[in-house]
């Protein structure tokens, strides 16, 4: 579904990714893995066209996107939850939700029910403020926002930073709902080694903006923790 073919990518004169390969296929969970500062989020980013790619090739399905827009992501079915959330705060919630009912792939104009179904919550405060929410409550906002435009592929970067105990678990759970019951390909990059085990069936971990090692989670060795994860 997405691939990435020898990517490299510059910012501020520094190169972050090293001729990256990497194949997501469609439907699946796929956890993003490193330490800080091995290119986790630059890799996101590249995907979503917040970053341009230096060289190298990116596709959705049979679709180059290598140089496109990042506003042609949405509605080509990429949802993005970003780290540290990037909600509205002076918006209400339903403001913050109604922003993705612009898409062009979204010809509805409510938001889908399916919403408030998977976050409760964000029907009750419907009309207060985004920046009156608690951090638990605003990371279901943004996943809730990337879900109005009803995505083939979800992308989030760290979505449990911050998080209480909880909603990590509720978000674990849902992440689960929308890939066995829609088909939805997952994306992210995650830290805690339990829920990334729980979530993902596939692993990519970094290192120096390279693949170094990617399978079944299954595979995911003590070795490869010690040496690649540990700090």
């Amino acid at each position: 579904m997405i691939t990435l073919s020898a990517v490299n990518q510059k910012y501020g004169g520094t190169q972050i990714l090293w001729d990256l390969d990497l194949a997501i296929k469609p439907g699946s969970r796929t956890c993003i893995m490193g330490r800080n500062g091995v290119g986790k989020t630059t890799l996101l980013k590249t995907i979503m066209g917040l970053l341009p790619i230096s060289s190298g090739k990116l596709t959705f399905g049979e679709q180059d996107i290598t140089h496109s827009s990042v506003e042609l992501r949405p509605d080509i079915g990429i949802g993005y939850v970003p780290q540290g959330r990037h909600i509205f705060p002076q918006l209400t919630v339903e403001e913050n939700l109604t922003v993705s009912l612009n898409c062009k792939r979204q010809t509805s104009k409510t938001i889908p029910e399916h919403v408030f179904e998977l976050f409760p919550v964000l029907k009750e405060m419907l009309h207060r403020q985004g920046g009156d929410l608690s951090g638990g409550q605003q990371q279901q906002l943004a996943i809730g926002r990337a879900l109005v435009l009803n995505p083939d592929v979800l992308i989030l970067d760290e979505p449990n930073e911050g998080i209480q105990p909880n909603i990590v678990q509720l978000i674990r759970d849902v992440l689960l709902k929308l890939n066995r019951e829609q088909g939805m390909t997952i994306i992210l990059v995650e830290q805690k080694l339990p829920f990334a085990r729980a979530v993902g069936e596939e692993f990519v971990l970094l290192e120096k903006g390279q693949v170094i090692s990617n399978g079944p989670m299954a595979e995911l060795t003590n070795e490869l923790v010690g040496e690649y994860l540990a700090v």
